[in-house]
């Protein structure tokens, strides 16, 4: 319980004293997590959409997968990064390796899945409820489209959220991936683990306290956009 209270009182007199470290690796992880959770919600969106809408050969096959990659282990997508954009991979000419692209990348493969299915599975019931107004009033697919995503874009936002708590808790593949080398790579989660193996345990415990408070703005902020916008939708 002690560890605890040191462990507050640390992170509390980081934040007081504005530590130039830690704002460093806070606003490159909320640069990082941000970017891939932005980047897979334009993929994953049209993805989960016409997964519900549309019937086409190998569908289920994409639903299926889709839920199965929901729970991609973090440290085989960090590996598979890394081969493709180490020296003597395919992509490697670019240079991308411990960099925070190559951490935005490997976050991307695992939010997509993640923000696709969860995505397809409430467009599908919102499909259910609205397919035969659509079809009787001869909407086109494309519409149909624009109009459930517009119409379920209050309950996506949970979808969203739930990519961003993933890439945000991260440290498998971006450890692997980014190298965690300071002013360059280093998150918070790699933070964390770092000076846990270092054994010291209350700054390991102050690092973690900042995230879950980071976490909890993030969240906080998307439930007041959602609740201002559902205001000014009832209004």
């Amino acid at each position: 319980m002690n560890e605890f209270w040191q462990a507050t009182g640390t992170a509390l007199a980081l934040l007081a004293r504005g530590d130039q470290q830690l704002v460093e690796i806070i606003l490159l992880s909320l640069r990082v997590s941000l970017t891939a959770v932005l980047i897979a919600t334009l993929i994953a969106l049209p993805i989960g959409a016409m997964a519900a809408l549309f019937r086409f050969p190998g569908r289920r096959v994409l639903v299926v997968c889709l839920n199965a990659l929901m729970g991609l282990p973090p440290v085989v997508v960090g590996l598979i990064v890394y081969l493709l954009f180490s020296r003597s991979g395919p992509f490697g000419v670019f240079g991308l390796l411990f960099t925070p692209t190559a951490m935005i990348i490997a976050q991307v493969i695992l939010v997509v899945p993640i923000i696709a299915s969860l995505a397809r599975q409430v467009m599908e019931d919102l499909w259910l409820e609205y397919r035969e107004q659509l079809q009787s009033l001869g909407v086109p697919p494309l519409r149909r489209l624009s109009v459930l995503l517009w119409d379920s874009r209050f309950t996506l936002v949970t979808a969203v959220l739930a990519g961003f708590g993933r890439a945000s808790a991260e440290v498998g593949a971006v450890m692997i991936v980014g190298g965690n080398i300071d002013h360059v790579t280093r998150v918070m989660t790699t933070a964390i683990a770092l000076e846990a193996s270092k054994g010291d345990l209350p700054m390991a415990l102050g690092l973690g306290i900042i995230l879950l408070l980071l976490s909890l703005a993030v969240n906080l902020a998307a439930h007041l956009l959602k609740e201002l916008s559902h205001s000014r939708y009832a209004a």
